[in-house]
């Protein structure tokens, strides 16, 4: 069951550490092309999971998680600063691969619909008549039939 209160500050805290990451870190180990998916904080406030997914390769992405772990404790900080509440959780950074597998099964979507369209061509094209069957044909089948 979502609680309301902390969805609010799950989508608070995603704008600052967003904002945060993006502007004041300056660890040359984190990507540029590093993003926040999501927030999760727990119920009691004492832990804050941040989701990043960073594209680019897995040196790089192995390499943006290391420096967003040694900058936690300055995100928590600035995070404490900009949001008034008693209590501000740890902040731990996870990887988050959806925008990759979301990128992977579109391709392989892609991939099966061109193939599903190529053997409907191919099978369209086989199973193709001759000679075009046109109306005066039929006629002259109906005709024939009415006579015998």
């Amino acid at each position: 069951m979502a609680y309301p209160r902390v969805s609010r500050i799950n989508e608070e805290y995603k704008k600052i550490i967003s904002q945060i990451i993006r502007h004041e870190l300056k660890d040359p180990r984190i990507s540029q092309m590093a993003s926040v998916v999501s927030v999760d904080v727990t119920r009691d406030l004492s832990f804050a999971t941040v989701y990043i997914s960073v594209l680019g390769s897995e040196d790089e992405k192995q390499q943006t998680l290391e420096g967003l772990a040694k900058s936690a404790g300055y995100v928590r900080r600035e995070v404490g600063k900009r949001v008034k509440l008693h209590h501000t959780p740890a902040i731990l950074f996870k990887e988050d691969n959806s925008i990759e597998y979301g990128v992977s099964m579109s391709q392989k979507i892609a991939a099966v619909n061109r193939t599903d369209a190529d053997h409907f061509k191919k099978q369209m094209a086989e199973n193709q008549p001759e000679k075009p069957v046109t109306d005066e044909d039929h006629r002259s089948d109906t005709h024939e039939k009415d006579s015998e």
